[in-house]
């Protein structure tokens, strides 16, 4: 068993002093502390200006946030910092940092995921060495979806300074995202030891729902809630995961009380609006699901969030509108590849519920190539197999996912669907009931056969 599922629960205390530190700006507590402020003062020389990408501006609901006109402020500073000294590394390297969080807050992938790659690569062209632009690309990287290189990046990056926790995250998300789950372990530990807080006790809780700890997940995110600042989107995230969590082992009444102490702690949190109308799903609310979503698609338009509304309607038995949402997620997606953002298996996903499996297997087989080993891909094409009658091949790839341990009710149920159209009666049904035990509101539907 994997040390890090055995952490010592005094090693899990929260960092109080996290939650005592003044922001200048909510930029996240998942890059604070890096800029070491290695800004090559020895080369004086100016060089051309190279023009970056302007602060997009918010749209009106979150620019109600309290933070907006200090992010404005500190973009403005540090261009003229750039303007006046275009070998400034330092407000390049905080102006990237700046756009990496407000990608997060805003959902504007396409626009500042891009721009914030041209800012590290000119740090890198004129800094070889400088370990926070390797850091923060690797970073990025991980956000396009473009793991294989995140790894690669990310370890030049360990190359310059391994004993660096932020660096240790980067690694094991990249680790988790290709299947390599036993390096993942061992680069949250290792980021535990270093740097105890909201983004290593996260990782632990993701890890520790990998191999079959839900109460340990849940109890590794509570623990990464508790440490972040309360109304910070790093905070907001980790409550949110944590009512997931909740909502996904059966518990519904704490998934709904997390969520609503999210938004009054930060009024608005899109996220949290969706999850609250994930849990009208489960109840059989879809009238109430559906105007959540909606709150949630106002404040900012995340695909998942249409997705989410489409479910409903289809609930509802309103198919039409439905598969209208899904075509205009396939657009917004498309839009997202263009820009660089891998979502190949996001694609797959919603071509299944159009019932599309010719451009579902082809997306679903594009990230399977990339990424043969994780748990997640692997589902994904085992619903595809599935929908096909490939009930062999479905069980293929279903048992990798499964390989884990993973108690997770949904992957259960897919299994023991599987199992029944083998033939496999008493295995499906010791598959199915373990499923309904852990999670009876299961929030998706049934795999469905073409």
């Amino acid at each position: 068993m994997t040390r890090l599922l055995l952490i010592d629960k005094k090693k899990l205390k929260p960092n109080r002093n996290m939650k005592n530190k003044t922001l200048n700006i909510i930029i996240g507590l998942v890059i604070i502390g890096l800029i070491a402020c290695n800004s090559n003062k020895a080369n004086t020389i100016k060089q051309k200006e190279v023009q970056f990408s302007p602060l997009k501006e918010r749209n009106s609901e979150l620019a109600k946030l309290p933070d907006w006109e200090t992010v404005k402020s500190k973009a403005t500073e540090f261009f003229n910092n750039i303007k006046n000294d275009s070998l400034d590394t330092k407000s390049k390297l905080l102006l990237a940092q700046l756009y990496m969080q407000e990608a997060r807050i805003t959902g504007e992938h396409p626009y500042y995921y891009p721009a914030t790659l041209t800012i590290l690569e000119d740090v890198i062209k004129h800094n070889p060495e400088n370990f926070e632009a390797y850091a923060f690309k690797a970073s990025v990287l991980l956000s396009l979806h473009h793991f294989k290189e995140a790894l690669e990046v990310g370890t030049k990056a360990a190359g310059i300074n391994r004993n660096n926790g932020f660096i240790c995250g980067v690694l094991c998300d990249a680790n988790v995202e290709l299947g390599r789950y036993e390096e993942a372990v061992k680069m949250s530990d290792l980021m535990q030891s270093l740097r105890p807080g909201l983004e290593s006790y996260s990782r632990a809780s993701y890890l520790r729902e990998i191999y079959g700890d839900n109460v340990g997940a849940i109890e590794a995110m509570k623990l990464a809630f508790q440490a972040g600042l309360a109304g910070s989107e790093e905070a907001s995230w980790a409550g949110n995961t944590l009512s997931h969590l909740h909502k996904n082992t059966g518990d519904l009444k704490k998934a709904e009380e997390i969520s609503q102490i999210i938004i009054e702690q930060r009024p608005g949190y899109a996220f949290s609006l969706s999850t609250l109308g994930q849990i009208e799903i489960g109840k059989g609310h879809y009238d109430k699901a559906i105007a959540r979503f909606d709150e949630a698609i106002k404040v900012m338009p995340e695909v998942a969030f249409f997705e989410n509304k489409a479910i409903a309607l289809n609930r509802m038995g309103e198919t039409a509108k439905s598969q209208d949402i899904y075509q205009k997620c396939i657009k917004m997606l498309t839009t997202d590849a263009e820009s660089g953002h891998y979502v190949d298996m996001e694609l797959a996903k919603i071509y299944l519920e159009l019932g599309d499996n010719f451009n579902a297997m082809k997306f679903a087989k594009t990230e399977f190539e990339r990424r043969p080993e994780n748990i997640d891909v692997n589902h994904t094409m085992a619903r595809v197999y599935f929908a096909m009658g490939d009930f062999v091949t479905a069980k293929k790839h279903i048992d990798i996912a499964m390989r884990m341990g993973t108690k997770n009710a949904e992957l259960l149920a897919h299994a023991g669907q599987i199992e029944k159209e083998l033939g496999n009666a008493k295995v499906a049904a010791e598959l199915m009931n373990k499923s309904k035990k852990i999670n009876p509101f299961l929030y998706k539907p049934q795999l469905k056969k073409s």
